[in-house]
């Protein structure tokens, strides 16, 4: 009986890494990567050169150094003898306020537009058209300008709620609206006051596991579970029985006008106000245009048949359409929030002062250290916008389509 031996295996060759198939793939992007790294390795070498011809060198030692400049919204403690390294916390503290809050605020109106734009209410459809069509097509710098331009003009100075002749008042006795900003009460946290924060800290969880359970049992078993009563009570309820049990251990800290302004309380700056606000509705209008796409997507036949089972309107667009359709809809919105994040960098206009008004304003023009301010500007924004793509493709790819 004949046996049937496997062929030799042929033996390493140099020119296999051209001819062959399995390795050619791999010789050319070894290539590729090694040309990349000569030519980083030769703008590197040809930087030093010049800098040391110039008698310069790269150096950091300016962030221990005292700043010399006040910012007036922060944070944090900050005074202007502090070091640059702290105006730059506080510089990137408040890019990611404004870019938390812009984010949030984009995201709500561009859903609620998204989905008016398609109603069948003829006013309410042209009028979100006008919206979309009017603030993305005007440049997002103009709408920072016009809002603050507002706020500073329109808006009365403090001393209009001072005495009897006060042409202005305080909303609910403890909110000002003025040209120098909006004055809001904070809270005083006392003793226990933790313990009431972990509580409604652990009751948003707590919400949050209660509205997967209820969609994950109407899935499972078509029973449909109330969602908005529950999650509000689970939401106040504890922290507000934890908040009497322990006392009033948190409470609130009122502005009162003192001499020509207000004191105690939060103030937010009023370029904080119209750097947020513009950014929300510039990019909530293209956030609109793509949960309208989105929305579009989804094939007719899904809403007649969820119609065909009972389920009202909302039910159908929140339970069958909005699911689906965040298939279409977040890989587009990935990049208006990365677009949000760097359009921040406006706020100079406004002179609020974010990490492009601090470390890449004032910091560069103090110290002349323009390679190294612009250096960690580059390195923030490049790590701010990959965490958020990072984050969102994880989210993307829990809601994306699973096959079998």
């Amino acid at each position: 009986m004949a046996t049937i031996s496997a062929p030799p295996k042929a033996s390493f060759a140099l020119s296999m890494l051209l001819n062959d198939t399995r390795y050619r793939s791999y010789t050319f992007q070894f290539i590729s990567l090694f040309l990349l790294f000569v030519a980083f390795a030769y703008l590197g070498s040809n930087l030093f050169r010049n800098l040391a011809d110039a008698g310069l060198n790269i150096s950091y030692d300016f962030l221990g150094e005292p700043a010399g400049y006040d910012i007036n919204q922060r944070l944090i403690e900050y005074t202007s003898q502090s070091t640059h390294m702290r105006a730059t916390v506080v510089g990137v503290l408040n890019t990611l306020l404004v870019a938390f809050l812009a984010c949030l605020s984009a995201t709500i109106l561009g859903v609620v537009a998204g989905v008016l734009r398609l109603s069948r209410n003829w006013l309410i459809s042209k009028l979100m058209a006008i919206y979309v069509e009017a603030f993305r097509n005007v440049p997002v710098l103009i709408w920072i300008i016009i809002i603050f331009t507002i706020m500073t003009a329109v808006l009365p100075a403090p001393r209009a709620f001072r005495g009897d002749d006060a042409t202005a008042s305080m909303i609910f006795e403890s909110i000002a609206f003025t040209n120098r900003g909006v004055y809001v009460p904070s809270p005083v946290l006392g003793s226990g006051s933790l313990a009431v924060v972990l509580v409604f800290v652990l009751s948003i969880v707590a919400v949050f596991f209660y509205r997967r359970y209820a969609k994950k049992k109407l899935y499972s078993s078509g029973r449909l579970l109330p969602v908005f009563w529950p999650s509000l009570s689970l939401l106040f309820l504890p922290s507000i029985f934890a908040f009497f049990v322990l006392g009033q251990p948190v409470s609130l800290e009122y502005p009162v006008l003192k001499g020509f302004n207000f004191a105690g309380g939060w103030t937010v700056r009023g370029s904080l106000i119209a750097l947020w606000f513009a950014l929300a509705i510039y990019t909530g209008a293209f956030i609109a245009e793509n949960v309208r796409a989105g929305i579009l997507a989804i094939s007719k036949g899904q809403t007649e048949a969820a119609a065909s089972l009972g389920l009202r309107p909302n039910r159908i667009m929140n339970l069958v359409v909005l699911p689906q359709a965040l298939r279409v809809i977040i890989p587009p919105l990935i990049s208006q929030y990365l677009n949000i994040t760097k359009n921040s960098s406006l706020a100079i206009a406004v002179g609020y002062m974010d990490i492009t008004g601090t470390l890449g304003g004032i910091t560069l023009n103090q110290t002349g250290r323009a390679i190294e301010t612009i250096l960690l500007l580059m390195l923030f924004y490049l790590l701010i916008s990959l965490s958020i793509s990072a984050i969102m493709n994880v989210y993307n790819k829990a809601v994306s389509l699973k096959e079998r």
